[in-house]
């Protein structure tokens, strides 16, 4: 069975090297062009093509999979089963209907939930105590295919969307494996998907990364969580841009200060202690504009944000 792979983030990487390992044969693997990157704006490979290109197999990067070239040139693959994971691009109708055995997605998410683009980073955004991956047929809309399987994961206080990513990837790949030579055999029974309880996970913009200190402690620490280590949360301050990497979790005891939202409470090694809507949220590392990350212990010895400041 000749398998095309289609994959770009780490996230892709376990079930790509698992494939490998248990001897299918990858004829190619497609993965986005290489990016940009840094502040020097380096053309960098995705982790897929970086894992692909040391297992020795060719690479295709389309810059857009539903041009008739790339669709052309992944025919001449003549694939069997296309398997998918975090690719980054929609498969068009004349993908979908190139192999015989279907086109395979391994989704971070419990479809119908989180739909989407950011699955795992809004699960943790949004407060979930679990999610998990979905292993389901490809169709023309938006992770809407029927269902083969699918594995839960248990949702972390501590979990960030790195660690998330990472535990969803490794279960992402023991589902895959487990399936394979069921889809080897040809198409598997599914379960439609219920549209009816159907959510969505769009990609992040730049709102979704700035913190509102009017909310409660607990949704501004699952936003901060959430957008680690990608973008990270925002505020400002002076004006310009005042990251957050990491909080404490908070303990439920809210806070006595009668300080607006976004008060600056106390700068000390224990963290910058910021009033939020419903007590305070303490920062631990937190990044000033043109600056690196830093720890609370690093930042408080500059002595340059005061308590009394309001961030936001």
């Amino acid at each position: 069975m000749k398998i095309v792979f289609m994959g770009t983030p780490a996230f892709a990487v376990p079930s790509l090297q698992m494939l490998v390992e248990e001897g299918y044969e990858i004829v190619a693997v497609v993965t986005q062009p290489d990016r940009p990157q840094g502040r020097k704006k380096t053309l960098t490979p995705s982790p897929v093509k970086e894992a692909a290109l040391s297992l020795g197999l060719p690479v295709l990067q389309p810059e857009r999979l539903r041009r008739p070239e790339a669709v052309a040139e992944l025919a001449a693959y003549e694939p069997d089963l296309i398997v998918t994971a975090a690719y980054g691009q929609i498969l068009p109708k004349s993908v979908l209907e190139l192999p015989q055995n279907g086109c395979v997605n391994v989704h971070g998410s419990l479809l119908p939930k989180y739909r989407g683009g950011a699955p795992i980073q809004r699960c943790i955004i949004n407060g979930e105590k679990v999610t998990g991956v979905t292993l389901m047929y490809m169709a023309e809309g938006l992770d809407t295919g029927d269902m083969i399987s699918h594995a839960k994961v248990p949702i972390e206080d501590e979990d960030t969307s790195g660690t998330l990513f990472e535990k969803l990837s490794l279960a992402g790949r023991e589902l895959l494996k487990a399936e394979m030579p069921r889809l080897a055999r040809g198409l598997v029974q599914a379960v439609p998907q219920d549209d009816s309880e159907a959510t969505y996970a769009p990609n992040l913009s730049r709102e979704d990364e700035r913190i509102d200190w009017n909310a409660d402690s607990r949704s501004i620490y699952n936003r901060i969580r959430g957008l680690v280590p990608f973008s990270g949360a925002f505020t400002l301050w002076n004006g310009e841009t005042f990251k957050v990497w990491a909080a404490l979790k908070p303990d439920g005891n809210g806070g006595g200060s009668a300080a607006a939202p976004g008060t600056v409470l106390a700068v000390n090694e224990r963290g910058v202690e910021v009033k939020t809507g419903d007590g305070s949220l303490l920062l631990t590392s937190v990044q000033p504009a043109g600056k690196k990350a830093m720890t609370a212990a690093d930042f408080s010895r500059g002595g340059t944000l005061k308590p009394g400041t309001v961030l936001g």
